[in-house]
C-alpha cells in the first residue's frame, strides 16, 4: 500500500514538472507576440504588461485544455482579448475638467516617427470590423484562414474586410497627403 502511494505522488510530481516545462516553453515562444498585440490593443505599456500577465496566469490555470500546440497563439490571443474586455467591466473612469488640464505639445523628433503616428491614427480610425483583422495580419502575419478562425468569421468575410481596410487606409493616406500638398506628379 505504501509503495502505491509513493508511485501516485511521483506521477503527480512528474505531471507538474511536465506542465511547468510546457508552460515555460509557451511563455518563451509567444510572450513577445502577445505583448505586442496587447500594446497595440491598449496603447499603454503598463496596462499591456498587466493584461499579458493576467493572460498567462489564466493560461497556466487552463493549460490542460490546450490540446493542440499549433493553436497556442490563437488561444492566448483569445484569452488576452477577454482579459481586455474584463478590464472595462470593472473600470471606473475618472473624469477631469478640461479647463483644469494644461495640454503640452511634445514635438516629434523625425519624419518617420510622424509618419508612423499618422498611420497608427488612420488605422485607429478604421471601424473595429476592419481594424482587427488588419492588425492580426500585420502584427502576427496570420493568414485569412487563421484570422477567420480567431474572429469566428467566414474566410471570405475576412478577406473582404482586409481588402476594404487597405482601401480605406489608402484613401485616407492620399487625402492626408493631398491636404499637405504632397501630390505625386
Amino acid at each position: 500500500m505504501f509503495s502505491r502511494k509513493q508511485s501516485s505522488q511521483a506521477s503527480v510530481s512528474e505531471d507538474m514538472v511536465n506542465k511547468q516545462k510546457r508552460y515555460e516553453a509557451l511563455v518563451h515562444a509567444l510572450h513577445g507576440d502577445i505583448f505586442r498585440y496587447a500594446y497595440w490593443l491598449v496603447k499603454d505599456k503598463a496596462i499591456a504588461e498587466d493584461i499579458v500577465q493576467e493572460t498567462f496566469l489564466r493560461a497556466w490555470k487552463s493549460l490542460d485544455s490546450l490540446k493542440e500546440e499549433k493553436a497556442a497563439k490563437s488561444w492566448l490571443i483569445t484569452i488576452l482579448r477577454r482579459e481586455n474586455a474584463r478590464r472595462f467591466e470593472r473600470k471606473q473612469f475618472d473624469l477631469v475638467d478640461m479647463d483644469d488640464v494644461s495640454l503640452v505639445d511634445e514635438g516629434l523628433s523625425n519624419e518617420t516617427e510622424i509618419e508612423h503616428r499618422e498611420l497608427r491614427a488612420l488605422m485607429a480610425n478604421l471601424s473595429e470590423e476592419y481594424r482587427e483583422p488588419l492588425m492580426l495580419q500585420i502584427l502576427f502575419g496570420y493568414t485569412g484562414d487563421e484570422i477567420a478562425e480567431q474572429l469566428d468569421l467566414n474566410k471570405n468575410t475576412v478577406m473582404t474586410r482586409l481588402f476594404r481596410a487597405r482601401n480605406q487606409l489608402k484613401d485616407a493616406l492620399e487625402k492626408a497627403d493631398s491636404s499637405r500638398g504632397y501630390n505625386n506628379g
